[in-house]
């Protein structure tokens, strides 16, 4: 993959910090973050408009038709500016999803509508005892008269508050299926919480819930081949996200360097502050590098390679978003550690970088699987 933006990404990611840097400031984020629980619809309208949610779907769904080399520069300029909307679990992974499985109809009825900010999707796979396995999912689906009734429970749905419906995955008859599921469904209850980083996440509890037949997304025994390919796309635009919060954040210790004086000299002419901050330096770079392995894995044909470019890619880029994080807390003293800065904000979503979509255990057991032809 060429590291090289062309001269139609350039203008996108142009485009796009400019955006952020005059329509999603500081106190605009923050306000986001306390009072639209991370999500705002003027915001996400703005989004549409300027091609982030339909980059992905294709030409003839009312997108752009795009590849993982276009989410690469999108992701990075919203991962600068910690742009808290549900672009990854709703315009990434599900778009994703509904484009590669999706019936006629599905693609018909979703995919210009995500494009236009029209809906909101997200993808409730995770359960209380399932540890971010995927095909370890115990709720259940039934076949009934007129389509299927879905029961079971699914934990920690990214932004699930704000969704219009849900990719759920169930069991059917014994193989992994995924499900669109409308929010209004009866017997469906969602409730919400806030997480460390400014963002929400929501339990689903399914009662007996009944969908169409038409809700099935792909073949009954596809679900799991369909959550990878949706999850795998988003392993790969949060390590971009993730990769231009780091480079923010170096800038803005740079900046607090530079300003803050100590004995009468700026922080910046210490050499022991330059060589942590030559550090983070290296690890944003080496965080760079593997979000555009995971772009690349997205391509891959072969599967063992596949996941483990992802996996790698991930590993990697959560440890070093934690390093960067936690040395930018250090480098701005005990100014990091209070609300006035935003500072805070950027290590609490690198912190959490790791745990969503996959802890490093997690990715380390399916490196290692994929590197040795076993089970991931």
């Amino acid at each position: 993959m060429d590291f090289n933006y062309s001269e139609e990404q350039q203008m996108l990611a142009d485009s796009l910090r400019r955006f952020v840097d005059t329509e999603y400031p500081f106190a605009r984020r923050r306000a986001i973050a306390r009072e639209g629980g991370g999500f705002d619809r003027g915001m996400w309208s703005a989004l549409a408009e300027m091609g982030v949610l339909g980059l992905t779907v294709p030409a003839e769904s009312g997108g752009f038709g795009e590849g993982a080399a276009s989410q690469l520069v999108v992701q990075r300029e919203l991962g600068r500016g910690l742009v808290l909307e549900p672009v990854i679990p709703s315009a990434v992974i599900g778009t994703a999803v509904l484009a590669a499985y999706g019936s006629a109809a599905q693609k018909a009825e979703w995919l210009p509508a995500l494009a236009g900010g029209e809906r909101v999707l997200a993808v409730a796979y995770l359960e209380p005892d399932t540890r971010y396995r995927p095909e370890a999912a115990q709720a259940s689906a039934v076949r009934d008269a007129d389509g299927y009734r879905l029961s079971g429970s699914k934990s920690l749905v990214w932004h699930g508050e704000v969704a219009d419906a849900y990719l759920v995955s169930a069991r059917l008859a014994g193989a992994l299926a995924l499900f669109l599921v409308p929010r209004g469904a009866a017997g469906l209850s969602v409730t919400g919480y806030p997480a460390m980083d400014g963002l929400r996440g929501a339990d689903l509890r399914l009662q007996d819930v009944a969908v169409p037949a038409d809700a099935l997304v792909g073949p009954a025994d596809a679900g799991l081949a369909a959550l990878e390919h949706g999850l795998g796309h988003g392993i790969a635009a949060q390590c971009a996200a993730a990769a231009g919060a780091m480079e923010r954040l170096i800038e803005i210790t740079g900046e607090y360097l530079r300003t803050r004086q100590q004995f009468g000299k700026p922080l910046a002419t210490f050499q022991a502050l330059q060589h942590r901050v030559a550090e983070m330096l290296i690890q944003k770079e080496l965080a760079l590098s593997m979000a555009y392995v995971a772009a690349q894995a997205l391509d891959e044909a072969d599967g063992d390679a596949r996941r483990r470019m992802l996996a790698g890619a991930k590993v990697v880029v959560a440890r070093a978003a934690r390093l960067v994080g936690q040395q930018a807390v250090q480098l701005h003293g005990g100014m990091g550690m209070t609300d006035e800065l935003e500072v805070g904000d950027y290590f609490k979503q690198l912190a959490m970088v790791d745990v969503l979509l996959g802890d490093t255990d997690f990715h380390m057991e399916r490196y290692c699987a994929a590197m040795t032809g076993g089970p991931a």
